[in-house]
């Protein structure tokens, strides 16, 4: 399972209620329930990944993030996750604040873009960053935003939405290994993961 993911389940309580949006083929959704005993239901919009998904046994909603969260009532769920997703979200402020209602918490984790080789890769060549974790060109990729670290932390105060827990890592694409970076973390780290209280 990919270092983040790790690092995700390492943080939710054993039978908890889970919400993983865009949950893929639902690895993380079947590492929690056989390690940690969670109650878990995913969405996914893409049908192959969420047949996957359902195939394991899994209780996944094929269908938009937006849509299907809408139906769920106020902290139906101890965590709402988010992992890796925030980049293709066409609202994320909406979709936080709707995480922060049916869950207790939310997480969130995302490739941060000021990595110092995005910034090297800029500086030198002058044009937008590809990397293992941005790999397209500005005009193909699916990832409509880039998110440096710092800018997430400053548009959760500016929602009054607390960061309960934040851990900033460095992983090899789709590696399992992966180390927490604590030094200068917008310039090291791959990938930020961030834990979110609901809003004060």
């Amino acid at each position: 399972m990919r270092f983040d993911l790790q690092v995700i389940a390492s943080w939710i309580e054993p039978e908890s209620k889970v919400l993983d949006l865009g949950c893929r083929t639902g690895s993380l959704l079947a590492y929690l329930t056989r390690e940690k005993q969670i109650y878990g239901t995913g969405i996914e919009i893409d049908e192959n990944a969420a047949g996957e998904a359902i195939s394991k046994g899994l209780s996944v909603i094929h269908g938009d993030i937006y849509e299907e969260i809408e139906d769920y009532p106020d902290n139906a769920f101890d965590y709402v996750i988010l992992s890796q997703a925030l980049m293709q979200v066409l609202d994320p402020e909406t979709l936080i604040r709707e995480m922060l209602r049916v869950g207790k918490l939310g997480i969130v984790s995302f490739p941060n873009f000021t990595h110092y080789k995005n910034r090297f890769q800029m500086f030198f060549t002058g044009r937008a960053p590809m990397s293992k974790e941005l790999p397209y060109e500005w005009h193909n990729s699916p990832n409509i935003r880039v998110i440096p670290i710092i800018d997430f932390r400053r548009f959760c105060r500016a929602m009054n939405v607390p960061i309960v827990k934040e851990v900033a890592i460095s992983t090899h694409h789709h590696d399992e290994k992966g180390r927490v970076i604590t030094f200068l973390p917008n310039l090291f780290a791959t990938f930020g993961i961030f834990m979110l209280g609901q809003p004060e």
